[in-house]
């Protein structure tokens, strides 16, 4: 298993409750969700700084996309569980950004999911993150104390 990096500066928090669709005959969270639940908390972080999945689309003609990830599994979520996803960028670089995120049920943590995602274009190759939001995402880390 490869080394899992600490999140630096504050982290983006996005909450959500365990349904019953969510878990497996044991009423546990099939552990597939988990990436499902970073995804929506990634979104939502984004959409939060302006930088929207739909208009980067339009207007730029590229997407992020899940290049890598690691997930490190460490206790189960159950139905019913009040869940929140703690989403930190650490890194971006010309076309990628690095983030880990973490669910916690109350201060523990559940599940831990180092990432890296890239920037591609519509077209299907790798591309340039736009200055723009090279820069909110930047600006972002360094409010962070990061």
């Amino acid at each position: 298993m490869p080394q899992m990096a600490e999140p630096t500066g504050n982290p983006h928090r996005f909450a959500l409750r365990v349904y019953y669709e969510d878990t497996d005959a044991g009423g546990i969270v099939y552990y597939a969700n988990y990436l499902r639940y970073a995804e929506r908390a990634r979104t939502e972080m984004l959409r939060e700084l302006g930088v929207e999945s739909s208009r980067l689309m339009r207007d730029d003609n590229v997407a992020l996309a899940v290049r890598c990830c690691a997930v490190d599994y460490l206790r189960p979520a159950v139905l019913d569980d009040y869940l929140i996803v703690e989403t930190s960028l650490q890194r971006i670089g010309g076309a990628t950004l690095e983030a880990i995120q973490t669910v916690k049920r109350q201060h523990v943590d559940l599940v831990r999911i180092d990432l890296k995602l890239g920037c591609m274009s519509l077209d299907g190759g790798a591309a340039r993150l736009p200055a723009a939001v090279r820069e909110t995402l930047s600006s972002f880390i360094n409010s962070n104390g990061s």
